[in-house]
């Protein structure tokens, strides 16, 4: 959704542009693991701060107010790596949140009306087993761009881990293949090594080899001859 605000946009074709405005020292990647995305809230959430603060301001009761929302939106980070999602927040303390691609079960993005006129809205996370928002990217700018680039990484990843998975079954396939021809290799050679078995009906050798020999207790058995 375009803009007349002025804000530059926060999902462009190069990481140094997504980034160049946003104070990253907090974050730790992983080897391998890259920024896509990175911004602070929407310089236009700062309106509801303005209508409210400078009006009491008069009064020094606004200035507080003014004072909360600008630190608010200077140190509120969020950012899409390669690996998963980060928000940042925290004035004089530092809290950071993050979700891994692998946990996410549904996005969803919102707009108020004022929100939708100036180019802004929020992005909700939920993960797995929660039993609602994970985490949420609040008053971001273009969020329904965000959506889209966030389903895109979990699909990348997804496709990814089908395309290991049939590498590993290709794998495990030619190694079942080569044992099989392995086995059938030695039990080749087992049947082209054993002497085979023969007997010698004039020596009285048995069919495993050995040599049969009379019993002494036996009586002799004599055949009768013809002239008997």
């Amino acid at each position: 959704m375009s803009s007349d605000t002025g804000q530059t946009p926060q999902v462009p074709e190069t990481k140094t542009e997504s980034t160049a405005a946003v104070d990253l020292d907090w974050l730790t990647l992983d080897d391998g693991e890259e920024v896509l995305w990175a911004s602070t809230p929407h310089k236009s959430s700062l309106v509801s701060a303005l209508v409210v603060g400078i009006p009491l301001s008069f009064v020094l009761v606004g200035i507080p107010i003014l004072a909360a929302a600008y630190l608010s939106f200077k140190n509120t980070n969020y950012v899409v790596t390669t690996r998963g999602l980060y928000r940042k927040r925290g004035i004089f303390s530092r809290d950071v949140k993050q979700i891994g691609f692998d946990k996410v079960q549904n996005i969803s993005y919102s707009q108020t009306a004022i929100g939708a006129r100036l180019g802004y809205g929020s992005v909700e996370i939920s993960t797995a087993g929660s039993s609602g928002v994970e985490l949420q990217f609040r008053n971001i700018p273009t969020p329904a761009e965000i959506q889209e680039l966030i389903s895109r990484e979990i699909e990348r990843r997804e496709d990814g881990g089908r395309d290991n998975e049939g590498d590993v079954d290709d794998t495990l396939e030619a190694i079942l293949t080569e044992l099989q021809g392995i086995r059938q290799a030695l039990d080749g050679e087992a049947t082209s090594g054993r002497p085979e078995a023969a007997t010698d009906s004039g020596t009285g050798a048995s069919t495993d080899g050995e040599t049969s020999e009379a019993d002494p207790f036996e009586p002799a058995v004599t055949e009768p001859t013809d002239d008997q």
